[in-house]
């Protein structure tokens, strides 16, 4: 196993070091400082044509939906998503693959340069909007990064589709208490015109998604047609997990309003690849299971989808951020795992402790991801590794497991 950090001896080691040192700007809310280093570089948002999606959770699987499908129907496709699992390049991808780097260090000296105010997730929004103009993309596919209302990728002004995956409790520091309170600032990419495509949500929160894509002169539509789910159940989707229907309706939806082709809606679809989401992963010692599940939300569709193919043999991997709902999701997983569990704390923010994990279920306590990964194998033996609680530990542990280059953890 190795996830050795980026070496900073090379020309985009240096520019990272650079990148971060923007990290206690901390996820900034408002698109003033955006909105004018956007028009410093020539408005490179408007460079393309744009599908917008948000969401609490599987927002990033439907990007990577909507992005197979585009390119299925032979267009130049550009994606940015965060975080990122192992590698920061990994968020700017042009044509499915990550952007190379020598390209991401020259694109990063240009935007720290010429934006120099900018914080670390508006950096990389910045420069994705430059990579997209300069490839020439025709679509360009973006996941919010926070709420929505003011986040960065919000200054995009006219997307030809926008789209809300679905709403639970996650960021309540920064959205607010209850759904109807997220839903509203993720609502708030409406833009005048453009259809936003809706997920699963309650009556109660769709009322309030309705509420202000109206004020903003959008209509909304519920994904879950059964023209939209036939089509979902025509190709073969390789994202596991009941969950990823909903996704998938979601992003059929998205690619219908970009003009995509049902023959490449369903190629799309069954070509769509996105690690660390329910990803087995099969190794010599035994397989693995990562899913970056981070909220309880979350770990309900991998609590669901391993009580479908039961295992007592399994061993548990989780760690958790401290400032997420935790406790909740340990309850949920623990049962799951009753002679095998093992805490650690991820990278990033502060952690929640991993003794006060193992007071609440008992499990061994790991000091490094990779000492987990190994102590997890050696309890599991030939059977199923399952790593969750953060995407920041299950980018960690797949760079362990399939000793993959790994950039630092920037848990925003």
């Amino acid at each position: 196993m190795n996830a050795d950090p980026q070496a900073t001896d090379t020309p985009l080691g240096r520019t990272l070091e650079r990148l971060y040192e923007r990290v206690p700007l901390g996820m900034r809310l408002g698109l003033g400082p955006m909105a004018e280093a956007c028009a410093r570089f020539g408005h490179p948002e408007r460079g393309f044509e744009a599908a917008h999606v948000a969401g609490t959770n599987g927002k990033g699987s439907t990007c990577a939906m909507v992005e197979a499908m585009a390119r299925a129907s032979g267009r130049r496709v550009g994606l940015y998503t965060s975080p990122h699992l192992c590698r920061v390049a990994e968020r700017i991808r042009i044509d499915g693959e990550p952007i190379g780097d020598g390209a991401l260090t020259d694109l990063l000296d240009r935007v720290l340069a010429g934006a120099p105010d900018l914080s670390f997730f508006e950096t990389l929004t910045l420069a994705a909007f430059v990579a997209f103009r300069e490839a020439r993309i025709d679509v360009g596919v973006v996941e919010v990064g926070l709420g929505g209302r003011l986040d960065a990728t919000n200054v995009l002004e006219r997307p030809t589709a926008t789209a809300i995956t679905n709403i639970a409790l996650d960021h309540v520091d920064r959205l607010g208490p209850e759904l109807v309170d997220i839903a509203r600032e993720k609502a708030a990419i409406a833009k005048p015109g453009v259809p936003m495509i809706l997920g699963p949500v309650s009556a109660e929160v769709r009322a309030a998604i309705d509420e202000v894509a109206a004020a903003r002169g959008a209509t909304t539509v519920a994904a879950g047609d059964d023209e939209t789910r036939a089509l979902v159940a025509s190709s073969s989707l390789p994202l596991a997990g009941a969950h990823q229907i909903s996704n998938a309706a979601v992003a059929v939806r998205v690619a219908r309003e970009l003009r995509v082709a049902d023959a490449a809606i369903v190629r799309g679809l069954s070509e769509t690849r996105w690690p660390g989401r329910l990803e087995r992963i099969a190794r010599p010692e035994g397989p693995y299971l990562l899913d970056a599940a981070h909220n309880p939300d979350g770990v309900e569709a991998l609590a669901r989808h391993l009580e479908g193919a039961p295992d007592g043999a399994r061993t548990l991997v989780f760690g958790a951020l401290g400032d997420k709902a935790w406790a909740a999701m340990i309850d949920r997983l623990a049962p799951l795992f009753p002679t095998g569990r093992v805490y650690v704390a991820p990278q990033g923010r502060a952690p929640a402790p991993p003794a006060e994990i193992a007071l609440r279920h008992p499990g061994q306590i790991a000091a490094t991801v990779m000492d987990a990964c190994r102590l997890a194998r050696a309890r599991a033996g030939r059977a199923e590794v399952v790593v969750a609680g953060s995407i920041f530990l299950v980018g960690e542990a797949r760079a362990a497991i399939l000793s993959l280059p790994f950039d630092r953890v920037v848990a925003l």
